[in-house]
């Protein structure tokens, strides 16, 4: 625990001032980072296991990142944040049939692959829609991953609190209904202070709010997502990368779920 608080410690101050400051391209070359990192440890949670292979999937992905940066004013960044949208619902009903795939046979190994794609593309092309949407002090990417990092806080203090009933047991035993009401009430919070700061007022505030605990939603999704692919590889964490809590993977799940859904949202809203 001691070495998780001081690992956050440390990175938070330094996320923030990126998101704020950092120029988009810039900001867009550290979370592509980030991303490929995240995306190496997804494959060898989909089961693959030689690591040219993984190698020359994660340059690939690397290569769409380019290209989706190059066409970011055409439809071809928003068809990849609604295709995202669209893999976390089925993701969603995936997780009702937990076993589903965890037979290490080369079509699961495929459909995890294909479903890694669209957990890591979408989400970048999400945060990239909003950053490249201001200048500087980017606000709104910031604002958008405050509501997760304060989900991620609400749901441990509340579930370490009244936790009793188990969400989702066979899939991660340590989360609970309570702290998913937790999260939903403290990012709800979040949410209205945030917007009435950014000047959204009146029913654009509401449907802010609404556009929030939505994003929450699959934030939890992916949190899930991801502990049913350690399941399914047997491995307590993705990787490695900071002390204390895992890999890239295990930090970045609940935002590659909720992005592409408060980007879309966000742009129907007229935000």
């Amino acid at each position: 625990m001691k070495q998780r608080v001081i690992t956050a410690l440390l990175l938070t101050p330094l996320a923030i001032a990126l998101i704020l400051l950092a120029p988009s391209v810039w900001f867009g070359v550290v979370i592509a980072a980030l991303c490929l990192l995240a995306s190496w440890e997804l494959t060898r949670l989909a089961g693959m296991r030689s690591r040219p292979v993984r190698a020359v999937l994660v340059t690939l992905c690397a290569v769409a990142f380019v290209l989706l940066w190059l066409g970011a004013d055409s439809t071809a960044g928003w068809i990849t944040i609604v295709a995202g949208c669209v893999w976390w619902l089925v993701a969603f009903f995936w997780l009702k049939h937990f076993s589903f795939g965890a037979a290490p046979t080369r079509e699961h190994v495929a459909l995890k692959l294909i479903g890694g794609a669209l957990v890591v593309l979408p989400a970048w092309t999400a945060l990239m829609q909003l950053h490249r949407g201001q200048t500087a002090p980017h606000t709104w990417p910031l604002y958008a991953l405050m509501l997760i990092w304060a989900a991620d806080t609400f749901a441990y203090l509340s579930g370490r609190r009244w936790g009793t009933t188990k969400l989702a047991p066979s899939i991660s035993p340590g989360k609970t209904i309570a702290g998913v009401y937790g999260a939903l009430v403290g990012s709800g919070v979040v949410a209205l202070v945030g917007g009435w700061w950014l000047g959204v007022r009146d029913f654009a505030l509401i449907g802010l709010v609404v556009l929030a605990l939505i994003t929450v939603c699959f934030s939890v999704v992916g949190d899930l997502f991801e502990s049913m692919l350690k399941r399914h590889a047997n491995v307590k964490d993705s990787g490695t990368l900071f002390p204390g809590h895992g890999g890239a993977f295990d930090r970045l799940d609940g935002v590659f779920a909720a992005l592409p859904f408060f980007a879309l949202g966000k742009h129907l809203l007229g935000l």
